[in-house]
């Protein structure tokens, strides 16, 4: 049975996210980056 979820992350790569949910016994079929914000640090640095 395949599953979809939404996930919002700061500071993370998919293969990050990907290795940690490994890590717990979740089997993920593919990670696809829908939208990136500019978080607030980074604004302010701007």
């Amino acid at each position: 049975m395949d599953i979809n979820y939404m996930l919002k992350v700061q500071d993370a790569k998919a293969v990050d996210i990907q290795k940690a949910l490994k890590a717990a016994g979740i089997n993920v079929t593919s990670i696809i980056e829908v939208h990136k914000e500019q978080g607030t640090e980074t604004a302010k640095a701007s």
